[in-house]
């Protein structure tokens, strides 16, 4: 099983790629981000476990981009502050982040506090039931939300990308309306809204499709909805 991701969020380029080393050198994979936009791309873009976030950044700060991580069901927060910033802190803790720890911190003490919130934290439950599945040049395999082409490159997934996409498995050649696709994410455990299946698909499109807008496997039907045309096999 792959080692978590830690998404370390700090404008401050001497905190976070320092940080970001030595949490490779501790056995952790991880992904850097210099402000709020860089860091949705990269949550919408990856399997991220934890999220180690920076209050004070110029533009979006950290509790707004917090708010935003709680209210799409995670990935888990802890905030790094400065001495001064208890209110921060307390409405930081009230938006739904899991930890804090004050700057200057020790990196082995950041380490603890972010195995402390892994352990405590249940993973995301598998999108499907456990087996892999091939469709076209792609094998989907849920419990590590990810996907293998033909060619060997892999492919990180989202949690919300993997149970979208593990609906279309579940019936190929199916043209799935919109608020269908809805109710069979939310029947998943999904926080679903309106443009989120459209959004979602978008995504996918980008890393399964040779040409995305020119989609082969995950087609829209004009006034129906969307299908994956392609059949589905159990590996």
């Amino acid at each position: 099983m792959a080692e978590p991701q830690i998404l370390i969020v700090d404008d401050a380029r001497d905190i976070r790629e320092p940080l970001g080393q030595y949490l490779r050198k501790q056995g952790l994979r991880t992904r850097l981000a210099a402000n709020a936009a860089e860091a949705r791309q990269a949550v919408e873009e990856a399997a991220i476990s934890l999220v180690v976030l920076d209050i004070m950044m110029p533009g979006e700060d950290g509790l707004s981009l917090c708010r935003w991580l709680s209210g799409r069901g995670g990935p888990p927060v802890i905030l790094l502050t400065a001495m001064a910033d208890e209110a921060d802190r307390i409405v930081g803790l009230e938006l739904g982040a899991d930890d804090y720890i004050v700057k200057p911190f020790n990196p082995r003490e950041l380490l603890a506090r972010i195995r402390a919130v892994l352990r405590r934290v249940p993973p995301p439950e598998p999108s499907v039931a456990s087996g892999e599945r091939r469709f076209g040049p792609w094998v989907h395999y849920p419990a590590g939300h990810g996907l293998r082409h033909d060619d060997g490159r892999a492919v990180e997934l989202t949690s919300g990308e993997s149970r979208l996409l593990g609906v279309f498995l579940d019936h190929p050649r199916t043209v799935l309306s919109r608020a269908r696709l809805l109710d069979l994410t939310a029947g998943r455990g999904a926080k679903a809204y309106d443009r989120a299946v459209d959004n979602t698909i978008s995504r996918l499109r980008r890393k399964l499709e040779v040409d995305a807008k020119a989609p082969r496997l995950l087609v829209t039907e004009w006034g129906g909805g969307y299908m994956l045309a392609a059949d589905v096999e159990e590996v």
